[in-house]
């Protein structure tokens, strides 16, 4: 019987003992993975409003958030993982001063042997210390590079934060191993964890005013970091919040985050779990989430009213636009970190709309971090199998 007649015919009771009770049929299932469009849009919208029966205040919701929060850390090995160091190794290289900003190539080791890399994106004028938000970005082999990155990570650095663009593990610089790693999950949320800390470290960040965006496998990156580290105080997952819709890559659905022998969760209570704390939901109608004003907002924002704070989380819907974190995506995202980091929007120029021409778009070659002069480090582990065996995590299979 397909997962469609089977919701069907079970009816909510069956469907809610199968996430509430002992558990015995998600035993008996051997994939505990869900992956892509894991529900249809009518099976993710049922699901929702099972999960809401789990809980109906704040401290009924809290104990529901530390089971999925418990379920990503466990799912995707992240306690297996090395303990984080105070040590960076960071080389900074090609610092070029533009308008409004500056712009640096950046390599920092994540564990010993495996780097991070990337571009950091800084104001010129420096006055007291700075927000930092955090900007991965999503499938595309050099998307660190692409005009978008670049314009809004200059854009926010305009406006007066570190901003630190980093590599997809297996794309652009990031070659260390291939995008399709077992492991991927884990690799990527512990490598924005490490640019988190040495964001932290720096002396020109205020620890106070973090925030993290991208955009598709971006947003997926964007969600599950702010879902597991508190000290994400903003974010802006754009176009992936999506009630059915788990994430079509191992990157993001390729290890057990949302199911286990004892619950169920899905991408729009992972990104829930940013509550208290301000959240912008981005969406558009070219993708799955096209029903985000009717199915997973309401959802997220009943959560926020348990906490007492409906006005922190925002959505804005563009239904005449497709998948992408193109203009008008950004311009709300501007004018959302600019109220909540303090950044300053008047930085911006404006004329019906924000003009982002002064934003020097770079050659792909200008921002890549390895070169002759600065080559990947002697100790660089290379390839899939050099990365899991030091690490010994495997993936969903035991080794």
């Amino acid at each position: 019987m397909n997962r469609t007649n089977w919701l069907k015919q079970s009816g909510m009771i069956i469907l809610l003992a199968l996430i509430t009770g002992a558990g015995q049929q998600l035993k008996a299932q051997d994939n505990m993975l869900c992956q892509g469009r894991y529900w249809t849009e009518d099976e993710g919208a049922e699901m929702m409003a099972i999960f809401q029966q789990e809980w109906h205040d704040q401290a009924s919701w809290e104990k529901r958030a530390n089971r999925i929060k418990q379920g990503l850390i466990e799912g995707m090995q992240l306690d297996q993982m090395p303990p984080r160091s105070s040590e960076f190794n960071v080389r900074i290289s090609h610092a070029r001063k533009m308008d409004g900003y500056w712009v640096e190539n950046i390599v920092l080791e994540s564990f010993p042997g495996f780097y991070i890399t990337g571009n950091l994106y800084r104001p010129v004028d420096l006055n007291g210390k700075c927000a930092a938000i955090l900007c991965p970005h999503g499938h595309l082999p050099d998307k660190r590079l692409k005009e978008d990155v670049q314009t809004r990570a200059a854009a926010f650095a305009r406006m007066g934060a570190v901003v630190f663009a980093y590599d997809m593990v297996g794309f652009a610089d990031s070659k260390q191993v291939t995008h399709d790693i077992p492991i991927a999950l884990v690799l990527q949320t512990y490598n924005s964890q490490r640019v988190l800390d040495y964001l932290l470290s720096r002396a020109d960040v205020d620890a106070e005013r973090v925030g993290i965006t991208g955009g598709s496998g971006g947003g997926t990156q964007s969600f599950m970091l702010t879902a597991i580290d508190n000290r994400i105080t903003v974010a802006a997952p754009v176009v992936q919040v999506s009630a059915h819709f788990f994430g079509g890559c191992v990157c993001e659905s390729g290890m057990p985050v949302h199911k286990s022998a004892d619950h169920q969760t899905n991408n729009v209570e992972i990104a829930a779990l940013c509550a208290p704390r301000p959240l912008l939901l981005i969406s558009n109608g070219a993708d799955w989430t096209r029903n985000t004003p009717a199915i997973e907002f309401p959802y997220v924002k009943r959560v926020y009213e348990a906490y007492g704070v409906p006005h922190r989380v925002e959505h804005v819907h563009l239904p005449l636009e497709k998948h992408d974190y193109g203009p008008s995506k950004r311009a709300a995202a501007y004018n959302f970190f600019a109220h909540h980091l303090k950044l300053k929007l008047n930085k911006l120029p404006y004329k019906n709309g924000f003009d982002e021409r002064f934003v020097h778009v770079f050659q792909p070659d200008e921002l890549r971090v390895y070169s002759a002069d600065n080559p990947l480090p002697a100790n660089a582990l290379k390839g899939n199998q050099a990365v899991m065996d030091y690490l010994g995590i495997w993936g969903t299979d035991s080794k």
